[in-house]
């Protein structure tokens, strides 16, 4: 599962000597789209499923189960994908499994598909956490770390070897958390004999949040002719009522080739066209990308149409894809953010995927839902905490005007072996996939390359200033942050960001009921981090936790009341430093939450403002009625 250490070490040492440059990837990660030259096939339903029990998790490789149908190696039971594995039986066992599972269907690939030797068919998995290899017919097709973001393999002449037969899709999932993955764990195995039997082990975790696993998004088949569009970067600005798109297309697949991009509007009419693999589109009387509740239009979006031809000496190929493109800048000042050179006031929440049953596995009624209580509470922003969300709920972002932050899943490390040249490798890769997977989504303002780090260590410095400093190398349009909780945390990467995200909870895990001298400690500590960094600051977590239906006056922790009156006691402050440098607020957390067993959870994370369910506590109706104050101060109207 992890990169080897002298590759790592030689890697790191490379990226350091070509600083200032955008380190490829393999190709291009564009959203699986049908046109009239690709196809789509979902592979989502029941598949056969098996977690490996044997005492070293590696029987399934010792007996290779990816070389027949699952079930013909032993029992099966039917797992749903996308879904966490976790919470779909009743089998505790299963809950907490640590190690590799197993699952596994045939598919029935369209005869075309197979026939055209002029056609790419891909297979697709949107996510799976964490560590995945994935056969076809028994041959390994590729592999891939990480648990949140999507990877693919083309498989062509695999199902065209035996094109009678079904096409049989075998993926292995280990979500094993090491020092060395992001988010990082340690395993400890318990060998007093007397209290544990042989072998036991935990997983530690340095996050507050439960390790689901599985296959958590879509599994897609889909195709592209042989010489296909592979990647779009697109860029804009404006300037008083003319936008401008940059942009660039790269094309696999050899032979000589025509471009043509075509720009339309929301309603199909025709804006602007060019030809080639890379320039720019003019529009003229641009209609900007705005976010929710800062226009009358928000989420504007037009469609960039690219269409390849390409011709050999025998054959001629097409292709299309269409981009949904947001014309907007954005702009970082000391004291400001500005979405369209006008200020942007971030009043959002933080989220998790996370509901019952299905745990972190794509869901379209939960996302539909949380989209519709968002609006209704008047949020303009969230970060996808802890790690990148699904690329459907960024679609909708684009489309809502929601302006997300969007994370990476850099959270939890407190290890200072965490900080070495593999774990660094390793991190820059991610932040490769997750700028190559959401540079074109416009509702995206500001990349977070971690949460809550030890950066106090040592190697920290060198660790946050190489991360940021690739980051803004791969995008120069975003500006970087990471979210940190002490003066401490910020000291080795402070000088790097553009702005200062903060989590703090006093009279909550500090000063614990003393909502008396939250403001006083709120305030100091603002006054602290932006004399020492000179940024705009956002308050990226604050909160309590609230026990639906616990009631009590005068307040008291864990109570509906004490969540109000100290959600109350930071906006006071907040509402203070508006006008200087204090640029946003983010709730923690937007609904309650699933975690690890312990005696400071209940059933999970309560600092949620709705519950798990998606039903409001008081606190919902405290945040809507000062979002939507917040958003009418813009000139917006009220809600219905």
């Amino acid at each position: 599962m992890s990169v080897p250490g002298s590759f790592a070490v030689l890697r790191v040492l490379w990226l350091l000597s070509v600083f200032g440059t955008v380190l490829p990837l393999d190709g291009g990660m564009l959203f699986p789209r049908e046109s009239s030259f690709r196809e789509v096939k979902e592979l989502n339903g029941l598949w056969d499923f098996r977690a490996d029990g044997s005492p070293n998790r590696n029987e399934g490789f010792e007996k290779a189960w990816h070389k027949r149908r699952l079930a013909k190696t032993g029992p099966v039971i039917e797992m749903p994908v996308p879904a966490s594995y976790n919470d779909i039986t009743q089998d505790p066992t299963l809950r907490d499994f640590i190690g590799w599972v197993w699952y596994d269907r045939e598919v029935a690939v369209p005869a075309r598909w197979i026939s055209d030797e002029g056609t790419r068919v891909v297979l697709r998995v949107g996510s799976a956490h964490y560590y995945s290899i994935v056969w076809v017919n028994g041959e390994k097709v590729t592999e891939h770390e990480g648990g949140h973001l999507p990877f693919e393999a083309e498989i062509s002449s695999l199902i065209r070897r035996e094109p009678t037969k079904p096409c049989r899709i075998t993926i292995a999932v280990n979500n094993t958390l090491t020092l060395e993955t992001l988010p990082p764990g340690t395993i400890q195995y318990m060998n007093d004999s007397s209290r544990y039997p042989d072998g036991f082990f935990v997983q530690n975790m340095d996050f507050d949040f439960f390790n689901y696993a599985g296959i958590h998004r879509s599994v897609l088949l889909y195709t592209t002719p042989k010489v296909y569009v592979d990647d779009i970067s697109v860029e804009t600005n404006f300037m008083d009522y003319t936008g401008l798109v940059r942009y660039k297309v790269s094309v696999q697949g050899g032979f000589s080739n025509t471009l043509n991009i075509t720009l339309m509007d929301k309603d199909g009419h025709f804006v602007a066209s060019s030809s080639g693999s890379s320039g720019g589109l003019r529009v003229v009387d641009v209609k900007l990308w705005w976010p929710y509740l800062m226009h009358e239009n928000p989420g504007y979006l037009y469609s960039m149409k690219v269409h390849l031809i390409a011709v050999s000496e025998t054959s001629t190929y097409e292709d299309e894809y269409t981009l949904p493109v947001g014309i907007r800048t954005i702009n970082v000042t000391n004291t400001q953010f500005l979405i369209n050179n006008k200020p942007f006031y971030f009043h959002g929440v933080n989220k998790h995927e996370d509901s019952d049953i299905r745990g972190r596995g794509f869901d379209w009624p939960l996302i539909v839902k949380d989209f519709n209580l968002m609006k209704w509470l008047g949020v303009n922003s969230f970060r996808t905490s802890h790690y990148p969300y699904a690329e459907e709920i960024l679609q909708m972002c684009d489309r809502h005007g929601i302006v997300v932050i969007d994370e990476c899943p850099g959270v939890g490390i407190k290890d200072i072996r965490s900080f070495g040249n593999a774990s660094l490798s390793h991190h820059l890769v991610v932040m490769d996939e997750l700028v190559r997977r959401d540079k074109n989504h416009p509702s995206v303002v500001m990349w977070s390359v971690a949460n809550e780090p030890a950066s106090e260590m040592p190697p920290a410095e060198f660790y946050f200033k190489t991360l940021i400093e690739h980051t803004k190398a791969l995008d120069q349009t975003r500006p970087v942050t990471y979210v940190t909780i002490t003066e401490a945390d910020m000291d080795k990467g402070g000088p790097y960001v553009d702005v200062v995200c903060v989590n703090s909870y006093f009279a909550w895990y500090f000063d614990q009921g003393r909502l008396d001298i939250v403001p006083l400690q709120l305030s100091t500590h603002f006054e602290n981090w932006y004399r020492k960094y000179q940024r705009p600051i956002i308050q990226s977590e604050y909160g309590a936790d609230a026990v639906p239906g616990l009631h009590m006056d005068p307040p008291m922790m864990f109570t509906e009341e004490y969540q109000n009156a100290l959600l109350q006691s930071y906006h006071d402050v907040f509402d203070q430093k508006r006008n200087q440098y204090f640029i946003g607020e983010l709730i923690w957390n937007f609904a309650d939450f699933m975690t690890s067993q312990g005696i400071y959870r209940v059933v999970g994370n309560k600092k949620g403002i709705f519950t798990r369910q998606r039903q409001p506590k008081a606190a919902a109706f405290l945040l809507r009625k000062r979002y939507w104050r917040l958003a009418n101060e813009t000139g917006r109207l009220l809600p219905d």
